[in-house]
């Protein structure tokens, strides 16, 4: 998109009266906001379905070209590129939503049109079975599929536990904003951005100096969706912005996933209620979502399978005891140690004993929380 493009672009999406209906009408029907801009007196003719105050906002751009201008000057000044809806670089998914964002800014590294996008979202309330789950299914994930790209919304909870999970791991990460690339909010989350600048990025369809607006991040929501091919709900209660980006996803023909938790736990009645309505589909392990999502096939998940029958074979150097507690714990990505001691019948003053020195042999890790998983 040439910088004139661009700056018409930018002034057109300034036009507050303009929905964004119109606005792709518009571009489509004329093909270029600076072919708008050249026509913009016979705004009726272009649009004849357009109100009176929508044509007079539109023969009106020139009012609009200062503040564009400025926005181009930051925008080159900060290494940030400007995506419109026919650049090859715009998020193909994206653009086939019928409420895609005209014009995106983006900063960083990631292929937005990367093989596979996964957006992972949920409540800012997170607890440590969800920051257990961010991890594990990202770490997984990496193992799977290499060139996986993770989305989310650098919010606090499950986003930014999501992000630093992708970037300890190794994956490409976007997060996508509610406001300009000029601030990070929550100021906390800067260091964050600033790796995922280099591993990944930021993407947002604000200008700089937008506001900080609840509404602006109910909207973030429908490109977290539609730029990826699934959307995950780790955690999340009976309402919040994650369950309003599960039914935009499922909107946008997008695959939505949940993980299910204990029936009575806040931060799981959200993701129980979209499995048990069939919004999504249940969620357990990084395995068998690449399989259903096509991202490895059968052989690759028989091969998994058998690796995983190789590691039990390798119990055997353990002694009855701690091969209990293996078998035990490879059932699961995580056990609380009186879950486990119910489990393995083995007293938690014995079994504190025996998982100290399985981790010293590298066979199990401690989570958060007190949980113990084998170590992969």
């Amino acid at each position: 998109m040439t910088d004139q493009e661009t700056l018409y672009m930018m002034a057109l999406t300034q036009v507050s009266s303009l929905s964004l209906t119109n606005l792709h009408l518009l571009v489509e029907e004329i093909g270029s906001a600076t072919a708008v801009y050249e026509n913009r007196h016979a705004a009726k003719d272009l649009l004849p379905a357009a109100s009176q105050n929508t044509c007079a906002a539109i023969a009106a751009m020139d009012s609009y070209l200062q503040r564009a201008a400025q926005e181009l000057d930051f925008c080159r000044k900060s290494g940030i590129r400007c995506l419109g809806l026919t650049d090859e670089d715009y998020p193909q998914r994206l653009r086939d939503c019928p409420d895609a964002p005209v014009l995106l800014y983006s900063m960083g590294t990631a292929d937005l049109n990367a093989r596979h996008v996964v957006s992972m979202v949920g409540t800012r309330q997170i607890t440590s079975y969800g920051k257990d789950l961010c991890r594990s299914f990202v770490a997984d994930l990496k193992s799977l599929c290499p060139d996986a790209l993770v989305v989310s919304g650098l919010a606090y909870g499950v986003d930014v536990h999501c992000h630093r999970a992708a970037l300890e791991d190794g994956l490409p990460t976007v997060g996508v904003l509610a406001h300009g690339l000029d601030q990070i909010y929550p100021r906390m989350h800067r260091e964050t951005a600033k790796q995922m600048v280099g591993q990944g990025g930021l993407l947002t369809e604000y200008m700089s100096g937008t506001a900080i607006d609840k509404r602006n991040f109910v909207q973030r929501n429908r490109i977290v969706a539609g730029m990826a091919d699934a959307v995950v709900v780790v955690e999340s209660a009976a309402k919040g912005g994650s369950l309003i980006t599960a039914d935009i996803a499922l909107s946008y023909n997008r695959q939505v996933w949940a993980f299910p938790g204990r029936i009575y736990d806040t931060y799981s009645s959200g993701c129980n209620q979209l499995i048990f309505s069939n919004k999504a589909s249940l969620l357990t392990d990084a395995k068998d979502f690449c399989l259903a999502m096509g991202w490895t096939d059968d052989m690759q998940h028989r091969q998994m399978l058998a690796e995983e029958g190789i590691q039990q074979e390798l119990f055997v150097d353990y002694t009855p005891e701690e091969q209990r507690i293996l078998k035990a714990l490879s059932q699961s990505d995580g056990v609380q140690i009186n879950v486990l001691s119910v489990e393995t019948d083995v007293p938690v003053s014995q079994l504190s004993s025996l998982l100290f020195t399985l981790e010293m042999k590298g066979a199990v890790q401690m989570l958060v929380g007190g949980k113990y998983k084998l170590k992969r």
